[in-house]
């Protein structure tokens, strides 16, 4: 190679490192521009153009030379032969000027109006390990311009001009996947975790989150089931000076025996059947920042001897590795069970529960803090509002007067179930209103109410001078047209409250003669 030809070469080289992008997709852009016009340094050119392969097509990245709409256009690959060639072969094509293969560019080059005439034309595919990441194309007008260069000196341009492609687009990988990952990061941490509430317990706990926020103690957050444990953690994280870190949450009643320990601390290929590359354990991945267990009581005795190790040392060792690994994470721990009880049962460590238990938070049920009961309700209800559409959304008096004396037992979780439930039986009821109203007919706390409420037995005075059958027939109709009245005529209910099948109540009903049930 001549001296001539490596000056070009280096130069080409040394623009295209300059022009590798930074910081950001602007930079990419122009590192784009960069490849076309450093190219025409070494090659002479009318027309130059920067394609990317997306999804079998090629799209422009920059051109020079060419309409300004052919940024515009996806050249699928299969629909162009010149392409295909090109993005076929591993090494520069150089097309004869008399090819018969149509031009992609047929009409786009600004030096040209109409079909291009006889002319020279090159492609360079631009692969990495195998794969089309793009390909260069190069046009002139002058008829077998681009034979004129060795085809060593082309396929090191070749070369170049790939691994610098390649270096800058996993560079916009690692960009987006960086930037994805503040992005998610900030949304989980900065999103709305409301504690609704005013009540005296909740005023106690959220003054006890606030307090142990501020520190790095180890919390485990007590309470029933759908009480707001996963609320509490996140609160505890948002108020922490780890804020800006990652919040990672394991359900432990979820995890296999078997896999545990994989997912708490990670493994290395091959250190399992299955373990074909290195995975980081959830430890590894809330570094700096929360890692929150919910339902801790769930844990294997196996697993709670290894996690008991991490907490007392502050270092994992991966499934398969020979070195610890040391992280810093702050603890909060969750479940819905007695851990004393379970110590005592010998089902929990309790060393394990004096280590996770240095703060404890007990979140109390719905039931103790009824008060809160219409803000929740109010809280809930706008937020299915938006969800269905609803332009307003109001609940009923003898609905929120329902749901405050309601136990429940399913807690704040189930408030919302019932609560989005309802309001879709009233948005299909009322469709044409602007403003819904959920009344107490569209919740299933009505018929809770009436299967709760005990049948009277009819009392019948008994003619024992009438048959056997004829008595018996008279006891089940009066006692059916009591519950019947008792449930508002709602049959249903009704044989829920008889504990009886809805059809075979019907057809006795029938039997018996009950048949103007609105009359009753």
């Amino acid at each position: 190679m001549d001296q001539r030809s490596l000056s070009q070469l280096l130069t080409l080289s040394s623009l295209l490192t300059k022009a590798l992008p930074k910081k950001t997709e602007q930079n990419l852009n122009q590192f784009y521009s960069a490849v076309v016009q450093a190219i025409k340094t070494c090659v002479s050119a009318d027309a130059v153009a920067l394609l990317l392969h997306q999804q079998g097509a090629l799209v422009p990245a920059a051109i020079d030379g060419l309409t300004r709409d052919t940024f515009g256009r996806r050249f699928n690959i299969e629909d162009h032969p010149r392409l295909l060639a090109i993005s076929s072969s591993t090494t520069p094509i150089i097309f004869n000027e008399h090819s018969e293969l149509p031009d992609p560019y047929d009409g786009l080059l600004l030096a040209q109006e109409g079909d291009i005439p006889v002319h020279a034309c090159m492609g360079i595919p631009l692969y990495h390990q195998h794969t089309l990441q793009g390909v260069l194309t190069l046009d002139s007008l002058t008829p077998g311009m681009f034979k004129q260069y060795p085809m060593p000196f082309l396929q090191h341009i070749n070369d170049i001009l790939a691994e610098h492609l390649n270096v800058a687009l996993y560079h916009e990988q690692l960009l987006r996947k960086a930037q994805h990952g503040d992005a998610l990061v900030s949304e989980l941490n900065q999103a709305a975790h409301d504690m609704v509430g005013n009540s005296t317990l909740m005023q106690s706990l959220k003054s006890d989150i606030e307090l142990v926020a501020s520190s790095d103690f180890t919390v485990l957050v007590l309470g029933e089931t759908g009480t707001g444990k996963e609320l509490v953690a996140r609160n505890i994280h948002g108020a922490s000076r780890r804020s800006n870190q990652v919040f990672v949450q394991v359900n432990c009643a979820s995890l296999p025996e078997s896999l545990a320990e994989s997912e708490f601390f990670g493994h290395r290929k091959g250190a399992f059947t299955g373990a074909d590359k290195h995975r980081d354990g959830k430890f590894l991945l809330a570094d700096g920042g929360t890692l929150f267990l919910d339902e801790i009581g769930e844990l294997p005795l196996n697993i709670q001897s290894k996690l008991l190790r991490v907490l007392q040392s502050g270092e994992i060792q991966p499934v398969g590795a020979d070195n610890t690994q040391h992280v810093d994470v702050r603890i909060v721990a969750a479940t819905n069970r007695d851990l004393k009880a379970e110590v005592q049962a010998g089902r929990f460590r309790a060393d394990l529960y004096h280590r996770l238990s240095v703060y404890p938070l007990q979140v109390p049920p719905l039931r103790a803090r009824q008060d809160d009961i219409p803000l929740l309700a109010g809280f809930f209800i706008e937020q299915v509002r938006k969800k269905l559409g609803i332009g307003q959304l109001t609940l009923s008096h003898t609905l929120s007067q329902s749901l405050s004396e309601y136990d429940w037992p399913g807690n704040i979780r189930e408030l919302e179930h019932v609560i989005s439930r309802s309001a879709l039986k009233a948005k299909q009821a009322q469709w044409q209103q602007d403003i819904v109203r959920i009344e107490l007919i569209h919740s299933e706390l009505s018929q809770s109410e009436q299967q709760d409420k005990p049948v009277k037995t009819a009392v019948v005075e008994v003619d024992s001078a009438l048959p056997f059958k004829e008595a018996v027939d008279n006891f089940q109709k009066s006692h059916i047209i009591a519950a019947l009245k008792a449930h508002k005529l709602n049959w249903a209910a009704t044989a829920r409250a008889l504990q009886m099948d809805r059809a075979n109540l019907v057809r006795l009903a029938k039997r018996l003669g009950i048949k103007m049930i609105k009359n009753l």
